[in-house]
């Protein structure tokens, strides 16, 4: 059984406790890791402190800072099919996802790594003729990072490239549930030079890892990816430390596809943007609203691709959906298809659990026209597409917008002026035309509503690691006049 550690001020140990991870495939232990409480996160962020002060990370200059990066950037590439395979092992995400996505969180530090150098502050052309003033821009602080299971690494670069970039320090807190990868990348943290302290990275479980981590006095920022109602309780312990946060927190996807589009493209869409990653993924296309008069023609060329999906281990390349991360996961997805059912939605296909060992569930669609169904507002984090029509674009944008969510979305049409029309009146941090699931580090991601708040990737996430600091200087050589005396 493999054993893996904890890594804190350059060093890696086993923590003060251990827990068993699951592989989603099996339901069977196949790892140990380390279980982080409150001393741990204490050691690690007084250490991510004294990094961020004194040593030679605070000496550096933003051109170093970017070379370490550029060296990450290079280790991850070299190492992403080691780190695919354990991802896949410990959460369940087929082996051709995990390796094209690592391959592909290279490019983010790169990005971050060539951005390190050009985070600038400002002069400004103050109205006072005996001074000069400036903006200088400086790390935020400490940050703890907190990324769920799904995605790990990629959701860690996001916050570990812009906050290097900008010259912060990190404790980043990897999920229980599949925490592997995560913990072995700290060894190429180590590997590419970053001093001690500068990346802790760990993983443990609520109020003596997680809590104790967001509430620490010494915490300045919080980036966080994850549910709402963890994300409340985060927020609140933010009150302990006035810590500012950045929250990226999901959603439940409209992907509104109109009569004129190219079915066959958006098909390949819609089963890329729900069955992918077996439907794990904040930006899931989990809401179809569809066109009601190409409605059953579309759910045709959606149920045949989605009975050719090849289920099995996610270790295999030709896997196309795995199994979920967690059997509590499956559970709630279970229950809430059997809601909807009974509430009178119409199965289309799937829906019945594989007899089979390990934590799978087929690709499945529901159409929930004219029904309250719950798994039309619930986000299942899973393979399950609900189904809605619409008879005008008023209707559209009044289904797209009826949720609490606002992360991503999806316009399929060739009439470009609707196209227009659509991006502005959906309310998401996103909005995919005739594509979807598209990323790119260039590009900046996030959240209305309930889906959070700030952005990732881009320079504006850059920006959102540090705060400014003005700077008066006084150019008179004239003595600063008595304020006493009146003339």
């Amino acid at each position: 059984m493999r054993r893996f550690q904890q890594y804190i001020d350059g060093a890696f140990d086993d923590g003060s406790g251990r827990f068993d991870s699951i592989d989603p495939a099996t339901g069977a232990v196949w790892a140990e890791m380390p279980e982080a409480r409150e001393v741990d996160v204490d050691r690690a962020v007084t250490a991510a402190e004294r990094a961020l002060w004194s040593g030679p990370w605070a000496a550096m200059t933003a051109t170093q800072r970017g070379k370490l990066l550029y060296r990450l950037a290079d280790l991850v590439a070299a190492n992403a099919q080691e780190l695919a395979e354990l991802e896949t092992r410990d959460t369940g995400k087929i082996i051709r996802e995990t390796s094209a996505q690592i391959a592909y969180v290279a490019d983010y530090y790169r990005y971050y790594a060539g951005l390190a150098d050009k985070i600038e502050g400002a002069y400004l052309p103050i109205d006072k003729a005996d001074m000069d003033v400036w903006l200088r821009r400086e790390p935020v602080g400490v940050v703890a990072a907190i990324v769920p299971w799904n995605s790990q690494l990629f959701l860690s670069a996001v916050k570990l490239g812009p906050a290097l970039a900008a010259g912060c320090t990190l404790v980043v807190k990897a999920s229980e549930d599949g925490p592997a990868p995560l913990l072995a990348f700290a060894r190429l943290v180590q590997e590419a030079g970053f001093p001690a302290g500068v990346v802790n990275i760990l993983t443990g479980f609520g109020p003596a890892c997680g809590s104790a981590l967001t509430c620490h006095p010494k915490i300045a920022h919080i980036a966080f990816t994850g549910g709402p109602g963890t994300a409340a309780a985060v927020v609140r312990n933010s009150a302990e430390n006035l810590a500012s946060t950045s929250l990226e927190l999901g959603g439940k996807s409209p992907f509104v596809v109109f009569a004129d589009a190219d079915l066959e493209s958006a098909a390949n869409a819609q089963v890329s943007g729900i069955f992918a990653a077996t439907g794990q993924s904040c930006v899931a296309g989990s809401r179809l609203i569809v066109e009601a008069s190409i409605k059953e023609r579309f759910l045709a060329i959606l149920k045949s691709r989605a009975e050719a999906i090849r289920i099995g281990s996610p270790l295999d390349m030709a896997t196309e959906v795995g199994p979920l991360c967690t059997s509590r996961q499956r559970a709630l997805i279970e229950t809430v298809v059997e809601a909807s059912l009974k509430a009178g939605a119409r199965l289309v296909t799937g829906g019945a659990t594989p007899g089979t060992s390990g934590f799978y569930y087929p690709p499945t669609v529901i159409d929930c026209d004219g029904v309250s169904a719950a798994s039309v507002e619930t986000e299942l984090f899973g393979p399950v597409l609900s189904v809605l029509s619409f008879e005008t674009e008023e209707e559209a944008v009044r289904l797209a917008n009826d949720t609490r969510f606002g992360l991503a979305s999806g316009v399929f049409t060739t009439n470009l002026a609707r196209a227009h029309r659509m991006v502005k009146r959906i309310r998401a941090g996103v909005v995919w035309v005739n594509t979807y699931r598209a990323v790119s580090p260039i590009a900046p991601f996030g959240g209305f509503g309930q889906s959070g708040h700030g952005r990732e990737g881009g320079l504006a996430a850059a920006l959102d690691y540090t705060r400014t600091k003005t700077v008066w200087v006084r150019t008179s050589d004239d003595p600063i006049p008595d304020p006493f005396v009146m003339r």
